[in-house]
């Protein structure tokens, strides 16, 4: 993919001005429609992104940096940005974010815009729904640093910097083992990053060195897309849960998002916790202590991984050590345990 098509190239390719092409690209009405769509389409086309002039900045930094997380709504998120806007703020750095709201076309698109405004590096956690990681891939071979940070993947060669999943997954499930359950359901999403496969693992292997089963039945993913699908799948996921003959005693749920659904729809639902079923999940909510019962919680290190990951692409940025190794830090996780979780009395 050759991103470095100039508007000397363009100009010389369609035998026009450079200013006729300059206008054109900024929609100037000078420009007629025709001549307009003919350079935007031949621009297109050869992968040109106007606003990389702003690489051309004296000290060849535009000192900005672009950060792609899934959504803002989320307590992990926003702790893990305040970790980097930290970092940002310490280097007079400027940072831009974007939300990919879980879809690979959003993500693409994000990555797009950040790269034609011309930022030095780009911190990503990439979408559920992604899968194809070429482009990004291409960008980084083409010079631009690349770090990713809380949901990792082995498609891409970099500094990546997560929580330690898979133990959070384990203690969780060996805290509800410990407190007498032994039914134990997992609620995860359906996605290819090891952030899911890893909390599964962690939950399979309480479970195997606990000479307890696992249990298809009691493991299912849920869909991602959007805030009301996540609703109905986890409420359909639940009620399942609750109608099999050999039903389960304990959640464990793999997310931000599926631990305070999860708690609000057993609550709606009736089931009485722990009573009736107990609860532990991944979440940094702040509001764990607030809820009805206070929810037990795997608690991540967001904060620290924003900064540690913001660390690593200005490490990379300012190549300060040109023979860098890429490293993997996975940070300790803290289970926090509340009554939702306390052994049945």
């Amino acid at each position: 993919m050759n991103h470095s098509v100039t508007l000397k190239d363009i100009a010389k390719a369609l035998n026009l001005s450079i200013s006729t092409i300059s206008k054109a690209l900024n929609d100037s009405h000078e420009i007629g429609a025709d001549t307009k769509q003919k350079v935007l389409d031949y621009a297109k086309e050869h992968n040109y992104l106007p606003n990389r002039m702003a690489k051309g900045l004296k000290e060849g930094k535009s000192r900005s940096i672009g950060v792609v997380v899934c959504s803002l709504d989320n307590n992990v998120i926003a702790q893990m940005l305040d970790g980097i806007h930290k970092v940002c703020t310490d280097k007079s750095y400027q940072i831009i974010i974007m939300q990919s709201k879980e879809s690979e076309k959003l993500e693409s698109a994000c990555i797009e815009l950040l790269y034609a405004g011309g930022i030095d590096g780009i911190l990503i956690s990439p979408a559920y729904e992604t899968i194809n990681f070429n482009y990004l891939i291409s960008l980084q071979q083409s010079g631009l640093p690349v770090v990713l940070f809380d949901r990792l993947i082995d498609k891409i060669h970099t500094h990546k910097v997560g929580a330690d999943n898979f133990k959070g997954a384990y203690e969780a499930t060996t805290h509800l083992i410990n407190n007498g359950y032994r039914n134990i359901a997992h609620l995860n999403t359906n996605t290819i990053l090891s952030i899911a496969t890893e909390r599964l693992n962690g939950y399979k292997q309480a479970l195997a060195d606990h000479g307890i089963p696992c249990r298809e039945e009691l493991m299912v993913s849920c869909n991602y897309t959007g805030a009301t699908s996540l609703n109905e799948n986890l409420e359909e996921a639940i009620k399942s849960y609750m109608n099999l003959e050999n039903k389960p005693d304990a959640i464990f749920t793999a997310t931000d998002q599926i631990s305070t659904r999860c708690l609000v729809i057993l609550n709606k639902l009736g089931f009485r916790i722990p009573e009736d079923i107990a609860l532990i999940g991944f979440t940094n909510t702040e509001l764990a202590d607030a809820m009805n019962p206070p929810l037990s919680t795997v608690h991540q290190p967001a904060f620290e991984i924003g900064k540690l990951a913001a660390e690593k692409l200005f490490s990379l940025i300012e190549k300060k050590n040109v023979d860098e190794d890429f490293e993997t830090v996975l940070l300790p996780i803290d289970v926090q345990v509340r009554a939702s979780s306390q052994p049945r009395k």
